[in-house]
């Protein structure tokens, strides 16, 4: 039994010592899959800290700070307030630093903030890039196929960290590569201030082939990435496939496609949706690519063409009346692309559900940081911080859609309040369904 100050142990430190057994578990324990734990990966982020003095480990330290942002912390000053006011059960399951008397003692809020700062951004990424892809069990996948199939797909796309200002005085830019589906960030990198997302897709796309084979995999990418260099080191140097789409900004190769003859050519596919107070259809046309289109474009085998038909009802007031009509307003949207796959490798249907599923890390993602991490107005803005904070938030989703939530908010407002829930989402405790 514990000794404090020479009297018994307060009530609930049987509790703590029963915790910190787990908490040794979870530092050598396994994931959801049976690999490593999340601690276990945070104590491969290497150190910047002088080795003397040390007394709470730095995957203690990232542990408590990913659990103050699945329970709602959007800010530096929130994150470190919550890792203070931590309970035991908390504090022991991290494997922090404890006091003779056995009771776990959480970081000071000076150790936690300079941590932040001196880290290595890109490390973190990677490892919480490796924790996500673990999470999504991707392995190799199996080619080439026999007939059309929906291959997995990694969506790749940017978003501006608008609350951060560079050591250049600019606006950070994130470029992320992401699952379809679950949608979770499994990469992430830096765009340099004289650059843009185009010279650095690659570079992304290679440093996670080292930890998911990219072979046979799908990558999507919006115009603003569609690039001959681009599609030449996804399919010929990586063995992936690729689906574009293409605008103005690739002007020959937009304007050689909008020119084939898609009017002449049947529907391919087609699909509807109604919700959020509107009926949407889309449909597809597909044809093989043209000699003078795989001529212009690298390992081009077919091109499309996405219709998008969208109908909602709005509701206006009259003008200097109280009374509201009802309004139909019918809106068009065509766009075009291109892909690396056969029609025996993909068909209509699944080159429509590639670029859907593309999107997923726009809605799925940017915008959960955006809304519900209130990311745009987040006040931590320079430094490594606001880099860290954005891989934290995309851990923290990736998190809670990979523990089986689909509802981030509301799972938000669940782990604030629940321990044993927060615990399970990082993995380092039981479902709480199952705790008797």
């Amino acid at each position: 039994m514990f000794v404090y100050s020479g009297m018994p142990a307060p009530a609930g430190v049987d509790l703590v010592r029963a915790g910190a057994e787990r908490s040794v578990a979870a530092l050598v324990g396994s994931g959801p899959e049976g690999g490593a734990g999340l601690l276990e990966y945070f104590a491969r982020v290497p150190d910047p800290r002088s080795r003397r003095g040390i007394r709470h480990r730095l995957a203690s330290v990232l542990g408590l700070c990913q659990g103050a942002v699945l329970a709602g912390c959007v800010s530096l000053e929130e994150i470190i307030d919550w890792i203070s006011h931590a309970d035991q059960e908390v504090l022991s399951a991290m494997g922090v630093w404890r006091a003779a008397s056995g009771l776990c003692v959480a970081p000071h809020p000076d150790t936690v903030e300079r941590l932040l700062a001196a880290l290595d951004a890109q490390q973190l990424a990677d490892v919480a890039g490796a924790v996500s892809a673990e999470g999504a069990g991707l392995g190799a996948v199996a080619y080439p196929v026999a007939g059309p199939v929906l291959q997995d797909a990694i969506a790749a796309d940017g978003k501006a960290v608008r609350g951060a200002v560079g050591a250049d005085g600019m606006i950070p830019y994130l470029l992320a590569a992401a699952t379809h589906g679950e949608s979770v960030v499994i990469a992430e990198r830096l765009i340099g201030p004289k650059t843009n997302e185009v010279p650095e897709l690659l570079p992304l796309l290679r440093d996670l082939n080292t930890r998911v084979p990219l072979a046979g995999r799908v990558i999507t990418v919006d115009a603003g990435l569609t690039a001959r260099s681009i599609a030449q080191g996804i399919a010929g140097e990586l063995g992936a496939h690729y689906v574009m789409a293409i605008k103005a900004n690739s002007k020959r190769l937009y304007a050689e496609v909008c020119a084939l003859d898609f009017d002449t050519r049947s529907v391919d596919a087609q699909t509807g949706d109604v919700g959020h107070g509107r009926r949407e259809k889309r449909t597809i046309k597909v044809m093989d690519a043209p000699e003078h289109i795989k001529a212009l474009y690298p390992h081009v085998r077919q091109v499309f063409l996405i219709d998008r038909y969208v109908t909602r009802k709005v509701r206006k007031r009259r003008k200097n009346s109280r009374k509201h009509t009802t309004v139909v307003i019918n809106s068009y949207i065509s766009q075009v692309g291109v892909t690396s796959m056969t029609a025996r490798e993909a068909g209509p249907e699944q080159l429509m559900a590639y670029v859907r599923g593309h999107w997923g890390i726009e809605n799925k993602i940017h915008w959960v940081r955006d809304v519900t991490f209130r990311e745009d107005a987040s006040q931590v803005r320079t430094r490594a911080r606001p880099r860290i904070m954005a891989t934290l938030r995309n851990l923290a989703i990736g998190l809670i859609r990979q523990s089986g939530h689909a509802k981030i908010a509301a799972t938000i407002r669940a782990l604030k309040h629940d321990h044993g829930l927060l615990l399970h989402v990082l993995g380092l405790g039981p479902s709480p369904q199952t705790t008797t």
